[in-house]
């Protein structure tokens, strides 16, 4: 039986991967792009209504604790709910100690997606997540046995879609390579059967 992360192991993992995407939403912010899950829908709510990022992400995480707690267990949840706390202060008070005086969108989007998704999956294996999308694509993976990169990436460009008419089409176009990346790392170092933390 694999040996279980200590409590200080968590939190390392845990702040490491929340840390990992509050750097990724800065580049995607920074850009003008989305992405999708619950991050993306944050994103799009911002750029309509200009609500502070953070507030707009935690409110609307809200409703999948319930459905986390059911089916993944009180540890999932409160972690999970740690890590969108933490990752709700930190969009926002990122922009006080880190800028860009000039980035590529192409650039943001790819190396977004590529720290977003490392820091998804250093949540995943600290037995975490940021609620929404990847809690539903765990649970299938653990249910059906269905990649959960695959499923993220489903609902993502759904999600992703409802940004046609927000952001312009090569902006678009970006944000879905941004959305690719992550979901590759995903994908590619989240499989049914390997390592799943503990």
């Amino acid at each position: 039986m694999p040996k279980r992360h200590t409590w200080l192991e968590d939190a390392q993992g845990l702040l490491s991967g929340v840390l990992l995407v509050a750097l990724a939403i800065q580049f995607f912010k920074h850009a003008g792009l989305i992405t999708g899950g619950v991050t993306g829908l944050a994103f799009l709510l911002h750029y309509l209504t200009h609500w502070a990022y953070g507030v707009i992400f935690f409110a609307i995480s809200i409703p999948f604790y319930i459905f986390a707690y059911r089916v993944l267990g009180r540890e999932f949840t409160l972690k999970t709910f740690a890590c969108i706390t933490s990752l709700s202060i930190l969009a926002d008070w990122l922009p006080r100690w880190v800028s860009f005086a000039s980035l590529d969108p192409l650039f943001a989007s790819i190396i977004g997606g590529l720290l977003a998704g490392v820091g998804i999956l250093v949540l995943i294996r600290h037995k975490a997540s940021l609620g929404g999308v990847t809690t539903l694509a765990l649970y299938m993976q653990q249910r059906f046995g269905w990649r959960a990169g695959n499923v993220q990436l489903g609902f993502d460009l759904l999600i992703l879609s409802g940004g046609i008419m927000m952001v312009s089409g090569p902006k678009l176009l970006y944000s879905v390579i941004g959305a690719l990346a992550l979901n590759l790392v995903i994908a590619i170092n989240h499989r049914p059967g390997r390592y799943m933390g503990m």
